[in-house]
């Protein structure tokens, strides 16, 4: 059930569409910056990054695959260490067997504050439905995996494949992609530590139409309100299904949340289908991407956008699109994206961008006054050089200002890396 990338039909398109790049490209001369692989995964070490990655307090980095590894090849978790010489050292944590344990972990890892791992797998658990689990570090680098919840359909969640977020009780949240009855669109969940178990409470069941359906993970704002994004729902555009939306969950004196959209896409030149979780900057301002829409490229479906939700004084929120892509520079924006101290965004595209139509990693800056976002490519994808291939998941900088991924395929055995871009 989770979200995949383009089919082959609408790949052919956006090939035909893409190859055109070349004058762009080669009148650039140098990239804006310089690539590096940290890992190319193997199968044996896991397979196809969907997941971000997330830093420890010592420059290791972790995340997830999607398959592979040494179970029955249902995915991992992983750590990749810095090592002498500027290489890198992968550690595999866990292999998921897709039974009672989970499988097929789509989303990353968060930390708690005492060094737990906690992340989702889209399948697995006692119903196969999907799973919540925790990784607890043990002595001699080991890793003890428990299930705190096994997703049940139907009224319950199920698939979920969005990153989780801890409220400051200890509380984790997150997003299912399926289930909630009746309407099965998807769930928002909250499970609360009691004592050694932990309980599950779905907070909001999304009902299609005007509401929305297929969430992603949220995002807490400073007053504990919960934001995030919906993939289809929310108007009749978009050959009646919506074209996805942005949402508010609020916590009322009776303690039941209560769900506020704050913004419906309409499509075309506004974009459509937000395929991941959204970002605040410091001064409050919601930011996101769509798969498509923007524009007439890319066959017709549109290349993609970035967009920007503004509070407005007296309530309410602003929308406009703040960048559209029009492949040459990036198509298919499948990710959240990333912020650094100047506030400048950073995000990935699955596609366009050269002649293979591989992906890219962009800049954007935002503007001065009365003028436009910026946007640079800091690198496009090239598999055939040994690169990766599909960038899909968000961004992470270091406090030099570096930044690392992942990507679907490419790399060396054509798994997906793991990469940093050094500005």
């Amino acid at each position: 059930m989770h979200r995949k990338p383009l089919g082959n039909s609408a790949r052919a398109i956006l090939s035909l569409a893409t190859w055109i790049y070349v004058l762009l490209t080669l009148t650039s001369g140098a990239f804006a910056a310089t690539e590096k692989v940290l890992h190319s995964f193997d199968l044996n070490d896991g397979a196809e990054l969907y997941s971000s990655l997330i830093f420890d307090a010592h420059g290791n980095l972790y995340g997830t695959t999607f398959t592979g590894g040494s179970g029955q090849g249902q995915g991992t978790v992983f750590e990749l260490s810095p090592a002498s010489g500027g290489n890198w050292t992968e550690t595999v944590l866990y292999s998921f067997t897709g039974g009672s344990d989970g499988g097929n972990p789509f989303a990353g890892v968060i930390f708690d504050s005492h060094g737990n791992l906690y992340g989702t797998t889209e399948y697995g658990g006692t119903n196969s439905l999907g799973t919540v689990f925790k990784l607890t570090p043990g002595s001699g680098g080991t890793w003890t995996e428990t299930v705190l919840h096994s997703f049940a359909g139907g009224t319950d969640g199920q698939y979920p494949d969005s990153p989780l977020v801890f409220d400051s009780a200890g509380n984790l949240y997150g997003a299912t992609f399926g289930g909630g009855s009746p309407s099965g669109l998807g769930t928002v969940f909250k499970l609360r530590p009691v004592g050694e178990n932990w309980k599950e409470n779905v907070i909001h069941r999304f009902k299609g139409g005007r509401d929305g359906a297929y969430p992603f993970g949220v995002v807490f704002d400073t007053t504990g309100a919960l934001y995030g994004a919906t993939e289809q729902g929310g108007s009749s555009a978009c050959q009646n299904l919506g074209c996805g939306t942005v949402f508010k969950l609020t916590l009322d004196a009776n303690g039941t949340w209560a769900e506020q959209v704050l913004h419906r896409l309409e499509g075309g030149s506004g974009g459509e289908a937000p395929q991941d979780s959204l970002i605040f900057d410091t001064a409050g301002n919601l930011y996101g991407t769509t798969e498509f829409g923007g524009g007439s490229g890319c066959g017709g479906l549109g290349c993609g956008t970035v967009f920007e939700l503004s509070p407005v004084s007296g309530g309410g929120w602003n929308a406009h699109v703040i960048f559209r892509f029009d492949s040459t520079d990036g198509a298919q924006p499948f990710s959240a994206l990333a912020l650094d101290a100047a506030e400048n965004l950073y995000g990935t595209t699955g596609h366009g961008g050269s002649r293979c139509g591989c992906g890219t990693v962009f800049e954007l800056k935002p503007p001065t006054t009365g003028g436009n976002w910026r946007e640079t490519v800091l690198h496009r994808f090239n598999p055939k050089q040994g690169d990766g291939s599909e960038p899909l998941a968000n961004l992470v900088l270091d406090a030099e200002g570096n930044i690392y991924g992942t990507t679907l395929g490419g790399g060396a055995d054509e798994f997906g890396i793991v990469f940093e871009i050094i500005p």
